[in-house]
């Protein structure tokens, strides 16, 4: 709802099949039949580099879910995290083939449900746009049309924009997510269209190490 009232706010039509689509969504993206360990918060500084490998930590969240839902971070500029960043083709292609191989590997199943259906429901939630002390205390996309408010290093309209253009990508010729796609990339174009300018988000080669505002 909060959603579809920020696209309103930006004077952006919703047709009633965009409803449907999202009612659909979250349907699909219902954890319960999903048993993946999920780390919660998987950002740059909850990895280690050690000797033995990558270790991770920070399992505070860490719950049971559909692995998508972090799988996708790579594509919609990993949300939980205050240094949001852009992941190249190359790496993310590769990325997303071990991720699906491992998974078969292990399971000698495909992995189950889409990642366009966890790109969009990273897009749809607002709290996804500010650090964990402001969640969910007050309607994050009502903001948006008064205010460009930052977290890191980045707005949340520039966050905002990335994923609007992700979900518009992935969705073109999708099948239960075409009305979704052509709004989020109306969306994209009338916040680009500012002031103030948007930069898209930085490249993941430029990854910080250290959290260096908030």
């Amino acid at each position: 709802e909060s959603f579809l009232a920020l696209a309103r706010a930006l004077d952006v039509p919703v047709p009633s099949v965009v409803l449907d689509e999202l009612a659909a969504l979250l349907a699909r993206l219902d954890p319960t039949p999903h048993h993946a360990l999920l780390h919660g918060d998987p950002c740059p500084g909850n990895d280690l580099r050690t000797s033995d490998g990558v270790r991770f930590v920070d399992f505070e969240r860490a719950s049971l879910g559909n692995g998508l839902v972090e799988l996708a971070y790579f594509r919609i500029g990993f949300p939980t995290c205050w240094c949001a960043m852009s992941v190249a083709a190359a790496p993310l292609a590769e990325v997303e083939t071990i991720y699906r191989a491992t998974w078969r590997g292990l399971t000698g199943r495909d992995v189950p449900g889409d990642l366009a259906d966890a790109c969009a429901g990273w897009l749809i939630q607002g709290d996804a746009l500010v650090e964990r002390a402001h969640r969910g205390t007050v309607d994050q996309f009502a903001r948006v049309p008064t205010e460009d408010f930052r977290w890191g290093r980045v707005s949340a309209r520039e966050r905002l924009v990335h994923r609007l253009g992700v979900v518009a990508a992935m969705t073109r010729d999708h099948d239960h997510l075409h009305a979704v796609g052509r709004l989020s990339s109306t969306l994209a174009a009338r916040l680009s269209a500012g002031p103030p300018a948007l930069r898209p988000l930085p490249a993941h080669d430029t990854r910080p190490w250290f959290q260096t505002d908030s």
